[in-house]
């Protein structure tokens, strides 16, 4: 009843045009206001006789109303939306969401002859999902606007955005777009190391297409041979899985000598020969290995860029990162009040995809030594290692603190007000802190050069930077095993350069910013971007 009143409009001269036709079909009328169940955006405004057909034609070209009630009496204003003129009608349901579509579809076969209109899903095909090719052209193949939203974009719009595969320690980072009338899923790969500054490279896992009115049809897009036959499985909410049925495309000619070297071309852009070190041979030759067993089958996460927020220090987002002999990995730096956290979205066998590599501590910046100075490596440990133990210091005070609020609590035999240092407390001194922090700001920019002794992959980091922050950084053996956190130091350089000095290490890693405009990756909520990265970390573990 309340749909009827909205749409057809209800008055007590009128009563309800619905009930109306219901009367005049139980005398034999015909009927124009029968209602329909389908709910299917697919349906939406599907079937229909001929002369449906001859009307949907006339609403698309503006021509005469087919219906006496689709215009009222010379002189007053339409009393409800069926004497609207057709035109007017196809601009109103153009404008509403796509998911609402089928509901309207529901009400009578007037809208639902109005519903089969291309106009209406060529604009929902562009405003949603920014299909900007000329979708008139489809006609050509016989596939309607209508299929493309219901069959394609709408039915796998669940995995549109930012993914990572579980490909064990190594992960990921795939990026589901609508690209034309394709759904295609790019895979993200970081330069070839030590080029930290270069822009990322891509290229397509899968793709997604219709077929001359026919179901979408899914396509394997790894190896070397062409698009072959795959399919999509939606696992549950933000998770999917890709499978090849046509695995012998992935295979070369060559055998797998050949695949290893075409695989190592494109993955470091250098061929055996041409890297001398041992140790990151060995590491290359794993990594092959490993990533083959999945060529034929990868379930994929969903990921979010991490919120953002005015006080940040930078904008958040993904960066590249150099990892000595493990070359360039992604990660995902993001900010939670007093602290950043740098987590991996691509790893490697001793920090895998997933574990936090870097922490900052925004509370304790650093006050480098002149240039001559921080030449000396045993100086710049020793300015660290101080901010160390301070901060191990108030760790130890806080916890005290806080297990004297506890005792006092269970003590107390009234409610009291909130004892300093309880919820109220903590979020003022993380905003004093902050405000400290903000405060206490050296110049713009200061000299900075690596001590020596200090490994870097890229000689070519900046020479200034605008602050430094005590911090610390994940170390492990092969296997993630003995995982500890040891002390280093954070160096921002500019809004899209990082730096990480790791003490123990004797190395330096270098972020460049991933400039890259990603669609459908932002976050719900700070909950769920929470969420995610507690879920991708207690993964890797």
């Amino acid at each position: 009843m309340a749909v009827c009143a909205r749409l057809c409009g209800v008055g007590p001269a009128r009563g309800c045009r619905r009930r109306g036709a219901a009367r005049e079909q139980r005398r034999g009328g015909a009927g124009d206001s029968e209602p329909d169940t389908d709910t299917d955006p697919e349906e939406a405004g599907g079937g229909g006789a001929t002369e449906d057909e001859e009307a949907a034609e006339r609403i698309e070209g503006g021509g005469p109303a087919a219906h006496p009630a689709e215009a009222g009496p010379a002189g007053r204003a339409p009393l409800s939306l069926l004497e609207l003129p057709p035109e007017l009608l196809v601009q109103i349901f153009g404008s509403l969401p796509g998911t609402d579509l089928p509901s309207l579809a529901r009400v009578c076969t007037t809208f639902r002859r109005i519903l089969r209109t291309d106009t209406i899903w060529r604009r929902r095909c562009r405003e949603e999902y920014g299909v900007c090719e000329n979708l008139r052209k489809l006609e050509i193949t016989g596939v309607s606007c209508r299929d493309v939203y219901a069959k394609l974009l709408h039915r796998y719009r669940h995995i549109l955005g930012l993914w990572q595969p579980d490909i064990g320690p190594y992960g990921g980072l795939l990026n589901v777009v609508v690209d034309g009338l394709f759904i295609i899923g790019w895979m993200y790969l970081p330069p070839h190391d030590p080029h930290v500054d270069d822009p990322m490279r891509f290229k397509p896992l899968f793709r997604i297409h219709l077929m001359e009115r026919k179901c979408a049809t899914v396509e394997c897009m790894y190896g070397h041979k062409g698009p072959h036959n795959g399919h999509i499985q939606i696992v549950k909410k933000d998770e999917f899985s890709t499978k090849c049925n046509q695995t012998d495309h992935h295979r070369m000619s060559g055998g797998r000598q050949e695949e290893f070297r075409t695989w190592l071309r494109e993955e470091w852009g250098r061929t055996l020969e041409d890297i001398f070190h041992e140790h990151m041979q060995e590491l290359i030759l794993m990594k092959f290995i490993y990533t083959s067993q999945y060529d034929n089958c990868l379930t994929y996460r969903r990921i979010y860029l991490p919120p953002s927020s005015p006080d940040d220090l930078i904008k958040p987002g993904l960066f590249k990162g150099t990892y000595g002999s493990h070359g360039l990995e992604i990660v995902m730096l993001s900010f939670h009040g007093r602290k950043a956290k740098g987590t991996k979205i691509t790893g490697d066998p001793n920090i895998p995809a997933g574990q936090q590599t870097v922490e900052i501590d925004l509370a304790h910046p650093l006050q480098l030594p002149d240039v001559e100075n921080l030449h000396d490596f045993s100086e710049l440990s020793r300015i660290v290692l101080e901010v160390q133990e301070q901060v191990r210091r108030e760790e130890q005070e806080k916890e005290h603190r806080q297990g004297e609020e506890d005792r006092s609590q269970q003590a107390a035999s009234q409610p009291a007000a909130k004892p300093l240092g309880g919820e109220g407390a903590e979020g003022e001194e993380t905003a004093a802190g902050a405000e400290g922090t903000t405060q206490d700001k050296p110049p713009a920019s200061q000299s900075f050069v690596l001590p020596m002794g200090v490994i870097s992959r890229n000689e070519d980091y900046p020479r200034t930077c605008r602050i430094c922050f005590y911090g610390t950084g994940l170390i492990a053996g092969h296997g993630f095993t003995s995982p500890e956190r040891t002390p280093g130091v954070f160096v921002l350089f500019d809004d899209d350069r990082f730096g990480f000095i790791w003490l123990e290490l004797k190395s330096f890693s270098l972020y460049s910013r991933i400039k890259v405009s990603f669609q459908n990756a932002e976050a719900p909520s700070r909950e769920a971007f929470d969420e995610m990265l507690k879920n991708i970390q207690s993964l890797a573990t």
